[in-house]
This record gives structure tokens, sequence and C-alpha cells, in this order.
């Protein structure tokens, strides 16, 4: 058995013992995407167990562990990882837990406190805990995210980003149901084998595989009807978990609506550009500001990829660059507004009314201020710029009911039939 090492300030480290011996248990947020992320890490000699449950249960469980009055995405990922490990599924002595630090001022920051003091308080303290964060928060000398785990993870968030825009869009008019899900499982396992091979990570092989994803998903037999369009934005975990936003996805799908996630890849170039607005508004060293001008050319290039790639396919709806989701919120609020999601969610409401997409569900854990002011708080200022604008607010936390939630949806859809008459 590994033995228990602490650093100076008594945090139970991660070993390179550990490594070999445990199983890392990882929240899931993106199902398609983290799927990829996980076979990487995989790849880089880990054990992970991806966690998708998302049954009432998980939030009972949080609720043991984390008050009430706590981010939601915090509860639930602090229950869905607390759930598991009482679960019998696993050998308590041989697992570790993974969770996300953004490093910024949301208090996700914060969780990983949260999830030390629950195990500590299931008397669980000897489970150590591993922190994925681009800030150097913590360290582990058995996990390392550094520059070649991002070089492969990227890549993999851009595959993600491609598949879940181009399932999207067929899964509600494919003639023989579960065609698009078997184009995803077909995609993925592919991918995983070009990433075993060393493949498909370079710009040039990206954009052919991707190219050829987008011909894959263009051979479904769909339906030509008209469906309701309707755009998904908010909190990043409420906005894409199916345990955060008590699968909304398939409930629109159920009320015969093409669902519009923006992707994973913006919020992270939103997150990169943000160090280079720091050293703009506020001072810094210039060294941080080339360096995060670096990353996000690279990334930006990389999203440019799978744009080229949906275009030749002129059935598929192309999604915009990150260039022009910032300058479309210009006017509307500063580029120093990042708390939360900052002025990527209100960019992200704006493209899609551009696109035509004027039904929105704005998701948004109840208690996340930031994400009030830049989703609920401009939503007034919308409809007044854009008068066809259809966009509901809807909290979530413990105590909402998934009724009440889905009965708001309703109404803005009824809303939405009663504008296209």
């Amino acid at each position: 058995m590994a033995e228990l090492i602490y650093d100076k300030d008594g945090r139970l480290l991660f070993t390179k013992e550990m490594k070999r011996e445990y199983t890392l248990l990882m929240p899931t947020m993106l199902p398609v995407t983290f799927t990829l992320m996980k076979k990487l890490l995989e790849l880089d000699g880990y054990k992970i167990d991806l966690l998708e449950t998302t049954h009432r249960g998980i939030v009972d469980t949080g609720l043991k562990y984390v008050h009430n009055d706590t981010c939601y995405p915090a509860l639930l990922v602090i229950g869905q990882l607390m759930e598991a490990i009482n679960s019998g599924q696993y050998d308590k002595r041989k697992i570790a837990l993974m969770i996300s630090q953004t490093g910024g001022g949301c208090r996700a920051s914060n969780y990983i406190h949260l999830l030390r003091k629950a195990l500590e308080k299931a008397g669980l303290d000897y489970v150590p805990v591993v922190s994925i964060n681009m800030s150097g928060l913590e360290k582990n000398p058995g996990f390392s995210f550094n520059v070649r785990t991002v070089r492969r993870l990227v890549p993999a968030m851009i595959y993600g980003d491609i598949l879940v825009h181009l399932a999207n869009q067929c899964r509600p008019y494919e003639k023989t149901l579960g065609e698009t899900d078997k184009q995803i499982d077909r995609w993925t396992n592919h991918l995983v084998d070009l990433f075993s091979k060393g493949r498909g990570l370079r710009k040039k092989e990206m954009q052919t595989v991707m190219t050829a994803i987008a011909a894959g998903f263009a051979e479904i037999p769909l339906e030509q009807i008209d469906r309701p369009l309707v755009g998904v934005v908010g909190e990043i975990y409420v906005k894409f978990a199916p345990l955060g936003n008590n699968n909304l996805e398939d409930f629109l799908l159920s009320e015969g609506c093409e669902t519009i996630v923006p992707g994973l890849t913006d919020f992270l170039l939103f997150k990169i550009d943000n160090r280079i607005e720091d050293v703009d508004l506020y001072g810094g060293r210039y060294l941080k500001k080339k360096l995060a001008q670096f990353l996000k050319s690279y990334i930006e290039s990389l999203q440019q990829c799978m744009i080229n790639a949906v275009k030749t396919q002129p059935n598929f709806r192309v999604m915009e660059p990150f260039s022009a989701l910032k300058s479309g919120v210009a006017g509307y609020l500063g580029y120093g507004n990042k708390m939360g999601e900052g002025w990527l969610l209100t960019a992200e409401m704006i493209e899609l009314i551009h696109a035509g997409i004027t039904n929105i569900v704005c998701t948004q854990p109840f208690g996340c201020l930031p994400n009030h002011i830049v989703g609920k708080g401009m939503i007034r200022k919308l409809k007044d710029d854009f008068p066809d604008s259809n966009i509901v607010a809807i909290d979530y936390d413990p105590g909402a009911t998934k009724i009440n939630q889905e009965n708001r949806i309703k109404l803005m859809l009824s809303n939405a039939g009663r504008r296209a008459v």
C-alpha cells in the first residue's frame, strides 16, 4: 500500500506510487469531451473512472457535506464524488479524487478545500485530492499538468466540441433513432485509437480528421422538418453537465427542439484572453502576456480548423470564432468583466441572436452573483436591442424542482410558437 506523504502545510500528496496503484475518480461535465480527455490521461498511465451518475440522491449526499448556500455546482460535484466513494464499488484505500481549480475569483477555486473538509467529516481524510489547474495552485509528485499534457488535452477538447456541435444538429432530425450516437461512438473510438498511436494531435492531422468527422455526420439520413431552435448558455457546469441542469438537453429534445450549446473551446480562450486583458488593464509581466498570446493563438488556429471542417458540409450550421464573440459584445460589457463567465456569457447570447437563434435558456446556479449580472442582468438590455429575443433565466439549486424549471421553459417555447405564427 502506498505510503501517505504530506507537504509542509499538511496537505496529503498524490505520489508516484499512488499513480501506479490508485484509481482517480473524475466528475463528468461534458460526457463526450471528458471521455476523450479521460482516454488521453490513461495513455499517460493514470487509472481513471469517469462518474456519470445524475440521480437526485447526489444532491442529498452533497447536502450532508456542503452548506446549501454554497455554490450549487460544488454541492453536486462533492456529492457525486462522496457517493461514489461510499458506493462499495471501490477500495477506499486505493482511490483518489480529481477536481479542477480555475485560479480566478470564482468560488470554484475553493471546491477542493470543501471536498477535503467533506472527506475529513466522513473519516476519509486518507483519500488524496488532485487539483487540475493551469495556475500552479497545487502540485503533486504523481500528477503533472504540464505543457505536454495541455498539448494533448486541447485537441481532445476541440474534437469534443465538433462532435457535440454536429450531433446536436442531427439528433432531432434522424430518421433512424440512435444513428447520431453511433457516429459519436464510432469517432470517439477512432480518436482514442489515433491518440494511442500518437496521431491526430497535430494541426494538419486534426484538419483531416475533423473534415472526415463532418462528412460522417453528413451521411446520417435526416428528416426535412422545422423545429424550434433553442440556445443554452450560462454558468459552465450547469450549462454543460446533465447532472447540473437536470438533463436539460434531453428535455428540449423531448419537446421537439434542436439545442445549440456553445462549445468549451470559447470558454478556455476566454480564460486565456483574461490573462492578456489583465496585463493591458492593470499592468503585469510582459512575459505572462506573451505566453498567453501564444497559447491563445495556437488554440484559435485549432478552432479555425474545426470551423473549416464544418464548412465543408453546407447543411451544417458553422460556429463563430472566438474573435467574433469578443467583438460582438463590445459596447455591452468591458473586457475586464471576467468573474464567473464574465462578458463571455452575454457574448454567447448575442452570437445566438445574430445567428437567428432567438430562443435562449440562460442556466445559472442560484446565488452565483457574477452570472446573475452577466446573464439575467443583461436580458432586459438584450430584449431592448433585439425585440425578437425570447430569453428565460432558469435557476438551479438544491430546492428547485425539475417540474418548475421545465414549466418555465415550456412557457418560453410557447412564446416562441406564438411569435412564429
